[in-house]
């Protein structure tokens, strides 16, 4: 056996035997397969690990970290003294691949079907940033996936291979374990299709490696697939376990070996039984094979990389660097736009979008088939396609799941991209949306059709848990516009933080109000109306609930009641503040109402009694919208009556 590949195996065992915890299956099965892609093919420099132009690597299997740690220290990308940290506390070695805190590591993976989806979204972003750059060598790389059968059954997978095969992502080079082994058992029961057939039928080069340890087959199987000008699956039929007493069954994928079994196993790799053996030579020969094939490629790169970074930039195009680096000099915080007294908010994002598109190549995007309703199609930026690359405009199809994890892969590679589609179908893109603020990506969502003011599409159209769902995501934004002007706050903030956020936007029209403002939407919420004297309650909304509460309340003062308006169109921004300023904002004592047209969940830390939560806590109703309204007890003669019973 080559004695890299035994290494490998050895170092990933024992670092699973230490942590006790892990998952040696694919350790034992895959450990050539991860071998061959860095041995031959990678162009990777532990010393520039975030080079522009290295090859990427994917882990869509994330369970077997310890094979790829095991590598990265081969390779000189993270010492022994880390994988001897393996799944502990502060380590840079956690239990599934993190991107940002172990360099080498691409993508943060573990979800299955994440992986290999999001790099589809890679391999985009790579065509289109070569486009950008085509009278250079500065952008021409590939993507490798290695996933299981986990992937493959994650329909998430097949919905990003199916835009793989219409785009012919032809850099994009998936290997497949395929060893008929999941957490349960074999997969005779769960999964007897035959994959390569199914993504032939999608467009793609398929092949097949019998022999999972013949590292020459592996190989040439990968020359074939870059020579096939069509993205490729390479199936590589291996044993989980390969070695162990209990290979070829479920009982080796996710726990530590038994002592005995260790042992033996080593004994059949030709390694000492000692924990953390390193084999030397193997190392070093190792590092030379990587070293000498990327190094001539790194150096001529960098001569010309620094060449164009002298140039002045061209028209609008940014310099390479600020693709990475994300440097966005423009703003839209002067308002150079015509005011429309009443304009939904996603036609007042449409004209922002486009705007902003104008000035940038980062902004990068498209719509789950809805572009047409959701207002994102950037008018002038043309179509990207396996025709055209350059183009700015995505069609994702009917694939929000994919579209989400394709996004991230897009916002990996460099772009501030950005997905949209109706707000209650962004519980299809849940699982992205979370790996995206897991790895703090500026991949922004656009939801429109923001409440159940929809109407005629009746309960499956109309949201109501989605925002306090999308409000509970941890390192994740929500803003919900009231007006032009606050759309315009959203897009500004987006662009200052430069983090993962959804922007919630109305289908109906809006009339603008005169206290709303562009550069206060950052705060996340602040007054849009004061009171006049003596201060009785205060109005809280979000959205085009806004309006409502400003018309109550001036209806209210005639009355006798002296009310402020708050508008928060980010409840996230607005508990990052100082308490100095929510308290000058929301001060304690006062009689506070939130009103939302959806879920009251998450909100009650702004109320005294859940009977001033004025929101929508049931699926809605199919009609006209303000017999909608009516029925859900949301309309404004409704909403003032239940506002003045309780003041």
């Amino acid at each position: 056996m080559n004695k890299t590949v035994a290494n490998l195996k050895s170092l990933g065992i024992d670092m699973i035997d230490k942590a006790g915890s892990g998952h040696p299956g694919i350790v034992l099965s895959a450990a050539p397969i991860i071998y061959t892609v860095y041995a031959n093919h990678m162009h990777v420099n532990p010393k520039d690990p975030n080079w522009l132009n290295r090859d990427r690597f994917v882990l869509s299997a994330g369970h077997g970290s310890a094979l790829l740690y095991a590598c990265l220290y081969m390779l000189d990308f993270i010492t022994l003294k880390d994988l001897k940290e393996f799944r502990q506390i502060g380590s840079i070695t956690p239990g599934h691949p993190e991107v940002g805190i172990t360099p080498g590591v691409d993508m943060s993976t573990g979800p299955l079907g994440q992986g290999i989806a999001s790099a589809v979204g890679m391999s985009i972003g790579s065509k289109h940033l070569k486009e950008k750059f085509k009278d250079t060598n500065l952008i021409d790389y590939y993507v490798y996936v290695l996933c299981g059968d986990g992937d493959l059954m994650e329909g998430v997978s097949y919905e990003a291979a199916s835009l793989a095969g219409t785009l012919n992502l032809d850099n994009l080079i998936v290997l497949y374990d395929s060893n008929n082994t999941s957490l349960d058992g074999n997969t005779n029961m769960t999964f007897t299709e035959d994959v390569r057939e199914r993504f032939d039928a999608m467009g793609w080069y398929t092949t097949l490696v019998k022999n999972g340890n013949n590292i020459n087959e592996i190989d040439r199987a990968i020359k074939r697939a870059k020579k096939s000008g069509l993205p490729s699956l390479i199936e590589v039929k291996t044993v989980l376990g390969d070695g162990s007493l209990n290979e070829g069954t479920n009982m080796t994928h996710g726990k530590p070996l038994e002592d005995s079994d260790i042992s033996q196993l080593k004994s059949k790799l030709g390694i000492p039984d000692v924990p953390f053996w390193i084999e030397n030579p193997a190392i070093r020969e190792f590092r030379e094979k990587v070293s000498s094939r990327t190094m001539e490629k790194y150096t001529l790169w960098s001569k010309e990389y620094k060449g164009y970074l002298n140039k002045k930039s061209k028209g609008k195009k940014e310099q390479i660097n600020n693709f990475f680096n994300k440097e966005v000099t423009f703003s839209v915080k002067d308002n150079p736009f015509e005011m429309i007294d009443m304009e939904a908010t996603r036609d007042s994002s449409y004209r922002i979008l486009n705007f902003l598109a104008d000035q940038t190549d980062l902004l990068f995007g498209g719509s789950a088939d809805l572009s047409s309703s959701n207002k994102t199609y950037i008018k002038d930026g043309g179509d990207f396609s396996k025709d055209n690359y350059n183009g700015k405009n995505i069609w994702f199809g009917v694939r929000e799941h994919a579209m989400g994890a394709i996004l991230n892969g897009i916002a990996l590679t460099g772009y501030l991209p950005f997905g949209s589609t109706f707000l209650t179908f962004s519980d299809y893109l849940k699982p992205a949306i979370r790996m995206s603020a897991l790895m703090d990506l500026p991949v922004t969502y656009i939801f429109t059709h923001d409440s159940i003011n929809v109407g005629e599409d009746g309960p499956t159209h109309e949201p109501i848990e989605q925002l306090s769902s999308l409000r509970s995501i941890p390192n994740f934004t929500v803003y919900r516009p009231a007006d032009f002007k606050e759309t315009l706050g959203a897009y500004n903030a987006i662009l200052a933080l430069k983090k993962p956020s959804a922007l919630v936007l109305s289908k109906q029209k809006v009339k603008q109000i005169g206290g709303t403002s562009v550069k206060k939407v950052i705060n996340g919420g602040y007054i849009a109306l004061k009171e006049k004297e003596n201060l009785n309650a205060i109005l809280v909304a979000t959205g085009s609930e806004v309006r409502t509460c400003i018309d109550i309340a001036e209806e209210l003062y005639e009355e006798g009641y002296d009310i402020r308006v708050v508008s928060m169109p980010s409840i996230e921004q607005f508990m990052k503040k100082t308490k100095a300023y929510k308290y000058n904002v929301l001060p304690a004592g006062i009689k506070t109402f939130f009103v939302e047209a959806g879920s009251s969940s998450g909100l009650r830390k702004f109320v005294s009694n859940d009977k001033y939560l004025i929101t929508v806590d049931s699926f809605g109703k199919s009609g006209k919208s303000e017999d909608v309204l009516n029925k859900m007890s949301f309309n404004y003669d409704k909403i003032k009556k239940r506002i003045k019973d309780l003041l």
